[in-house]
């Protein structure tokens, strides 16, 4: 990988686009450390990796909803051998707002942004330290997309989304890279937990997930901030961020916008 020796940390990896990561990583000669709830799984996926490589790998049994195993992780990727973080591991609700309850909310805002935050956080503060590292966050299309599908998944992922820019801005002459992944819709077991069939969609509608984590490769390779490995038109992406940023003067004033200030008079 570019730049990049050491080992990689990647959550999320006893199935789906973490266990393709952990493939093509240890593949590229990474040791890694594969943190998921099923450590069996994992245990399976090291056993063959370690054959077809010899890289050293670690696997820790983590439920990242649980404040003592994300501090667990955050302590591990404190440790000089870790240069790498993909922070993976994220979850989907069956239903909406209007079917879930507190407990199903509490958890996947626990799984998609706490814990990533604070390990994203423990990362940059130990790559900072050694002036290098890079930190890969999992978000998605829906990111872009709020009024598709459920909005607290969506709400989840664009959290990432912003979290990855600031981190890119605030880290880049620190030397520590920060990309945001943005897949589509993507054959992973992702939808059978969260009660979906992903056979439902056009068959063209849904990328399988070694394709995906290809392109999310070849976008960290070239250092790329945001990678959307389903968009063909890059254009697209550059004139929404170049929009946005237009508008980034006109965010905070010291007064009321002419357009509002006949309802703020009246």
């Amino acid at each position: 990988m570019s730049n990049i020796n050491g080992t990689a940390l990647v959550t999320g990896a006893s199935s789906g686009i973490g266990a393709v990561y952990a493939d093509r990583l240890a593949k590229r000669g990474l040791d890694l450390v594969l943190v998921a709830r099923d450590t069996a799984r994992m245990e399976g996926l090291a056993e063959r990796l370690r054959g077809e490589t010899g890289v050293a790998i670690e696997v820790i049994g983590a439920d990242l909803t649980a404040d003592a195993d994300v501090a667990r992780i955050e302590a591990r990727l404190a440790a000089r051998d870790v240069t790498l973080l993909i922070n993976n591991a994220g979850m989907s609700l069956d239903g909406s707002v209007l079917e879930n309850g507190p407990a199903e909310l509490a958890r996947i805002i626990a799984l998609n942004v706490t814990a990533p935050t604070r390990l994203a956080a423990a990362a940059a503060k130990a790559f900072v330290a050694k002036q290098e590292g890079a930190i890969v966050n999992i978000a998605s299309v829906l990111a872009l997309a709020p009024e598709m599908f459920d909005g607290v998944y969506s709400g989840t992922k664009a959290f990432l989304l912003n979290l990855s820019q600031a981190l890119s801005a605030q880290l880049a002459d620190k030397g520590v890279y920060t990309q945001a992944v943005l897949p589509g819709a993507t054959r992973t077991e992702i939808w059978e937990r969260s009660g979906k069939d992903v056979d439902a969609f056009p068959p063209d509608f849904v990328m399988g997930v070694d394709d995906l984590v290809d392109a999310a490769l070849l976008g960290f390779d070239r250092r790329e901030t945001i990678t959307i490995p389903p968009l063909p038109d890059e254009g697209q992406w550059q004139a929404m961020q170049a929009a946005r940023l237009a508008m980034a003067p006109n965010l905070s004033k010291g007064q009321v916008a002419p357009r509002y200030r006949e309802a703020v008079t009246n």
